[in-house]
């Protein structure tokens, strides 16, 4: 009895959804094939998961392919992360492809047992323009620019706990510090276009805030953000619905209404007055400042130079974002067809400074799926003095790839606001897993240094690395990104410095002051 009601019910609902599909006029499909149809729309739902643990092989998948995503994750739990019986990549026919040069000798090498793998930057953050708070950055991975809001706070609260303990710096991205940027870790504080945290009633950039946030929190640079990877040139919308109290409070806006953040900055309107707004900032906090941004046309990076090469002012640093897409969710020809991919954009930059000589005058920064050691090596070797690192550090806590990062239904707890999913999320043991993660990137790092015969990523050089071109050519990085003798390369005293650092201090000598 109980068997022919269960198959009564299940005919009734399939005979009701059957009735509803032949009537509805929105999917033909379903109007054409009542029930059966859903099946089409179930599985495109689930594609992407079936895609990763069934359909693709182990170096397919993008953005991330799953031999990557096992090396993050297995580095996350301090687990193996070697793999048996040779590459799965196809380096007898691939194009594209970046190998390392080993060498058979090699000068002196730092410790390569130091459980933490400290391995601080070649240069000081805001040195050479005698920034009050200069400062030698102890590790050159660190965390790049994801807010609160569009991750949860257990999420942002496990990678800054997990940056304390492996003494990395947490961007904060454009949503200002939250509670959950208090646990720990050192932060660079960002502004994006609507100065979040520190802006008046009608938007506009307020000084005296910022200068009270950099006060009561542990802000040890600004980083000022034109554009980014994902969006470039894109302003963005918070819809209202996710305007909670807290949110609201954090960066300054009213609750519950919609608050649009603008395409370009109101503080300045080209590069001379930003300039000025960024000697104001680092006058008025002490702090090193910079920039970040995707790259697209180069008129703005080489009077950016050529105002820099006057020398009383400029930025300390410049973040260089790739245009391959990030953590922010933005339309899809954004993601796929606005700004240069990173190694194409950063060594434009690189080279615009280094004509002028300036190289040794600032710090270069990398971000763009540069979490994973031999993309690392190459930015190195490009020129850059540290990498930032989102999405790797996504996948650090748990993230599947699930690419639901703009619905707020991450499966993970990670890019939502949804409390039920955030729950998920247990930040203690998470942050435990991010200082994994990051510390075996800086261990990878030094093999990678040692294999070439240096003490620091930062002296590989473009000489070292060769870019290959199926099985009958390949060039080295000097040639395919045009540049000339010594770019790329620290100055002898930079060098000299930080060889010197690594190989006669003990780790625990190394700090982060200048």
């Amino acid at each position: 009895m109980r068997a022919r009601n269960i198959v009564l019910a299940t005919a009734t609902a399939l005979a009701a959804v059957a009735a509803r599909d032949l009537v509805q006029k929105k999917h033909a499909l379903l109007r054409n094939f009542p029930v059966v149809g859903h099946a089409r729309y179930l599985l495109e739902t689930i594609g992407p998961e079936l895609r990763q643990y069934i359909v693709t092989s182990n170096d397919e998948e993008r953005p991330f392919s799953r031999d990557q995503r096992t090396w993050i994750y297995a580095s996350s739990k301090a687990e193996n992360n070697y793999f048996g019986f040779g590459t799965d990549n196809d380096v007898e026919h691939m194009q594209g492809h970046a190998y390392l040069k080993q060498r058979t000798f090699a000068d002196t090498l730092p410790d390569m047992h130091d459980p933490q793998a400290l391995l601080p930057s070649a240069k000081v953050l805001g040195g050479p323009r005698g920034r009050a708070k200069a400062f030698r950055p102890a590790s050159v991975v660190n965390i790049s620019a994801m807010s609160f809001g569009s991750l949860s706070g257990a999420a942002v609260t496990a990678l800054n706990e997990g940056a304390a303990l492996a003494g990395t710096l947490q961007n904060t991205g454009e949503g200002g510090i939250s509670p959950y940027h208090r646990n720990g870790g050192d932060l660079i504080l960002q502004l994006g276009t609507a100065y979040f945290g520190c802006r008046d009633e009608d938007g506009r950039f307020n000084l005296d805030k910022l200068k009270d946030v950099v006060a009561g929190a542990p802000v040890k640079a600004i980083e000022i953000k034109l554009s980014q990877g994902a969006k470039p040139g894109l302003g963005g919308m918070l819809p209202g619905e996710k305007v909670t109290p807290e949110i609201a409070e954090i960066r300054g806006i009213p609750v519950g209404e919609d608050c649009a953040s603008p395409s370009r900055h109101t503080a300045f309107g080209d590069v001379d007055s930003m300039l000025d707004f960024v000697e104001l900032l680092a006058t008025e906090t002490g702090l090193p400042v910079g920039i970040k941004s995707a790259v697209g046309e180069m008129g703005f990076w080489q009077e950016l130079a050529t105002l820099m090469a006057r020398g009383d002012r400029g930025v300390d640093f410049v973040t260089i974002d790739g245009g391959e897409g990030g953590t922010g969710a933005a339309p899809l020809t954004f993601s796929d067809s606005v700004s240069l991919p990173f190694r194409m954009g950063f060594s434009r930059v690189y080279g615009t400074f280094a004509e002028l000589g300036l190289t040794d005058e600032l710090t270069f920064i990398g971000s763009g799926k540069l979490g994973l050691p031999e993309n690392a090596a190459v930015a190195f070797a490009l020129g850059a003095d540290m990498i930032n690192v989102a999405r790797e550090a996504m996948l650090s806590i748990g993230c599947i790839q699930a690419q639901k990062c703009h619905t707020d239904k991450c499966p993970t707890g990670i890019a939502t606001q949804n409390k039920r999913l955030a729950r998920g999320i247990d930040p203690t043991s998470k942050a435990t897993r991010t200082a994994a993660y990051l510390t075996t990137l800086r261990k990878e790092l030094m093999k990678l240094s040692a294999a070439v015969g240096v003490a620091h990523p930062a002296l590989i050089k473009a000489t070292d690395v060769e870019i290959m071109n199926g099985d009958y050519d390949a060039r080295s990085l000097l040639g395919v990104y045009g540049y000339k003798d010594g770019w790329g390369e620290l100055g002898p005293h930079l060098a000299e410095e930080i060889t010197a650092l690594l190989t006669t201090e003990p780790a625990s000598a190394r700090t982060s002051g200048a």
